[in-house]
């Protein structure tokens, strides 16, 4: 038997378009449930606490129907060095996010080719980004140690890339510590660019360099009218991911200068919140002033970049 909208009826009568849709749900449950109680409430308890004086002593008397108010977000806005902050955060996720995936392209360009032990190099690629951050932290410290690292070996003076703030270069004052830390980021994260595009470098026909080359184009010309094309959409992706990730990124930073140096960003100023102050509503706010910049600059790229892409295809 069917019903009027041609869906097949069983004989509890309940359609089998129903009865997937029961299917699907009962399926997908175990990820809801995971996501509520890992992601979602963890959240919610987080943004309750921003609004609240909670502090390590007090914890255990907050709740739902705490005191709300707005003293946190004042607080940690009004703090100093909360704007610097805010600034390194900024230079760091843009300049470790654009330098990750340039060398990431670079790389793909020169590895995509057939050669001997190919799959070796690429292999070895990865190193940097599934080696744990502890190791190769504790490497680049050992590395620029100015008493003993090989780095400073090289150089006519030791330079304190981890513990100085300043210095000059050709005749100007550069952040040491923060460019160290923005070298950092890109040399463990471009193999992550790497696989995006090589990827997609495999997946390109090769007719149309093939057409190039008989046209007489040189290898500039291939890579900015053929190749960047078919990549744009990658890259872009690829911005996305990184921005977001450095955004938020702690791990690296700390284990590195612990914020020192001028390298402080806002992740480690809300942990230094949280474990130096005992201060969780701070810390909280702090979390969720964070999460509000990332939202407002993703937002502007889905608006500018991606609402573009939208409209060419509709043309």
């Amino acid at each position: 038997m069917t019903t009027a909208g041609g869906g097949r009826l069983t004989r509890r009568g309940r359609t089998l378009q129903q009865q997937e849709a029961r299917a699907g749900l009962v399926l997908i449950s175990p990820t809801l449930l995971i996501t509520l109680v890992v992601v979602v409430a963890p959240l919610l308890w987080a943004i309750m606490l921003a609004f609240q004086d909670a502090r390590l002593i007090n914890i255990r008397r907050t709740g739902l129907f705490g005191n709300y108010t707005l003293e946190n977000f004042s607080y940690v806005i009004s703090e100093p060095g909360f704007w610097s902050a805010l600034l390194n955060t900024l230079l760091y996720t843009i300049a470790g996010t654009a330098l990750s995936i340039v060398i990431g392209l670079v790389a793909a360009l020169a590895l995509r080719g057939a050669f001997k032990g190919r799959t070796l190099v690429r292999a070895s690629i990865l190193i940097p980004y599934v080696a744990p951050v502890v190791a190769v932290a504790f490497l680049w410290e050992v590395m620029l140690n100015p008493q003993f690292g090989i780095v400073n070996t090289w150089l006519s003076e030791p330079i304190a890339f981890l513990t100085q703030a300043r210095g000059s270069f050709l005749g100007l004052q550069v952040p040491v510590a923060l460019l160290t830390v923005i070298a950092f980021e890109a040399w463990r994260y471009f193999p992550f660019a790497f696989l995006f595009i090589l990827a997609r470098l495999q997946a390109l026909p090769g007719e149309l360099e093939e057409a190039a080359v008989v046209d007489g184009a040189t290898p500039t010309q291939r890579f900015r009218y053929v190749i960047m094309p078919q990549l744009w959409r990658v890259v872009a992706l690829l911005a996305v991911l990184r921005f977001v990730f450095t955004f938020t990124k702690f791990d690296d930073v700390y284990l590195l200068t612990g914020g020192g140096a001028g390298t402080e960003v806002v992740s480690v100023r809300v942990y230094n919140f949280l474990t130096a102050r005992d201060d969780i509503g701070a810390s909280a706010a702090q979390a969720i002033v964070l999460a509000v910049v990332l939202v407002v600059f993703l937002a502007v790229y889905l608006r500018f970049f991606a609402g573009g892409e939208r409209d060419q295809r509709s043309l």
